[in-house]
């Protein structure tokens, strides 16, 4: 049979080689085991493998279960708790005040867009009469949304700095018992320290030394950035220093015997052992950090999440309650995102270590 179809095929095509290729090809389809290999291959390449899919179903069962379970019980047990505003908000009310504090944010957007186009053609009609024209600001309050831009700015500055500073010196202490004996007293006894203590301190000092009138940076900021980076710094102090110290002794003395500078010896073989130390403590940093900025805000009025806390409390309406709730809702999910892109961090920079 199949010499008489590779006969026919070889006619039609006037004799020409694809022939041999077609009864490859017709052959091969007719074969069951070829045809399950290509089967078996095809599923094994297919990018959404069934257990793997069952597994994330799995683990998404539980937290889901979990967060619908709080839900309901919120909304049982809200209408039985009383305030000084009224009975406690339920998820209807706060995710109600939530889309209001969007609408919010849209109508401040409208308004701004609104502010710039007259102010443009308000400067066109002066160039077209040869008057000066005036550029000016947008003084609008800020939203929700606003405040929450400005405590992410605030807390990334904080951290940055935190970052900077504790990196190289917990390196130094790992690496160095002497200095390390050096400044543990003094690292024992700052990390306690409450950012209610610093805050005041820190206030006085940058508004003596912030003089300029017009600073790049607002004061507020400054202190608020500052603050975090007091508060932060810490963990990631300890844990670069425990990182550095817990070093393979083989590793050092490979480096002797192959004369590392320092500078090679600390890239090669002290912070690729050392980087899950760090990581640990900059993940531990970034939620104090978050923590502590939210208190400062909070209690210095500056601007963020926490003066929108504050500023909701002293409002004292009926709505205030379920926004103050959105926004510690808020506060905790923002928390939540920074640590697990740390720990995204963490593993990435786990995975390409060169030790």
């Amino acid at each position: 049979m199949a010499t008489v179809i590779a006969d026919k095929v070889h006619s039609d095509n006037g004799g020409n080689s694809p022939a041999k290729g077609a009864v490859g090809s017709i052959d091969a389809a007719v074969d069951p085991v070829a045809t399950a290999k290509r089967s078996l291959k095809a599923a094994k390449s297919w990018p959404l493998d069934p257990k793997k899919i069952l597994v994330w179903l799995k683990g998404l069962a539980a937290p889901t279960i979990g967060i619908l379970a709080f839900l309901a019980l919120w909304a049982a047990l809200a209408p039985q708790v009383d305030t000084s505003l009224g009975s406690l908000p339920g998820p209807v009310e706060v995710s109600a005040q939530g889309v209001a504090l969007f609408d919010e944010w849209s109508a401040a957007q409208d308004q701004k867009a609104e502010f710039y186009a007259a102010q443009d053609a308000r400067n066109e009609a002066a160039i077209a009469s040869g008057s000066a024209t005036r550029n000016f600001e947008y003084s609008g309050p800020p939203t929700f949304l606003d405040q929450i831009w400005t405590s992410l700015a605030t807390v990334a500055l904080g951290f940055f700095l935190a970052t900077i500073i504790a990196v190289p010196l917990g390196l130094i202490c790992g690496l160095s018992k002497t200095f390390n004996a050096a400044i543990n007293p003094i690292v024992q006894i700052m990390k306690p320290v409450s950012p209610l203590a610093w805050l005041p301190i820190v206030t006085m000092v940058i508004s003596a030394t912030m003089t300029d009138p017009d600073p790049s940076l607002p004061k507020s900021f400054v202190i608020s950035a500052i603050v975090v980076m007091l508060c932060s710094l810490w963990s990631t102090l300890i844990n670069t220093a425990i990182g550095a110290a817990s070093i393979d002794k083989d590793l050092l003395n490979v480096g002797k015997v192959l004369r590392l500078g320092w500078f090679a010896k600390l890239t090669r073989l002290v912070l690729p052992s050392a980087l899950p130390y760090i990581f640990t403590g900059m993940r531990l940093s970034l939620g104090v950090g978050w923590m502590v900025l939210i208190a400062a805000e909070m209690l210095a009025q500056n601007p963020g999440l926490g003066k929108f806390v504050w500023d909701e409390f002293q409002n004292g309406s009926s709505q205030s309650l379920a926004r103050i709730m959105f926004a510690v809702i808020v506060i905790g999910l923002i928390g939540f995102l920074l640590d697990r892109i740390m720990m995204l961090l963490q593993n990435f920079a786990s995975r390409n270590r060169t030790v």
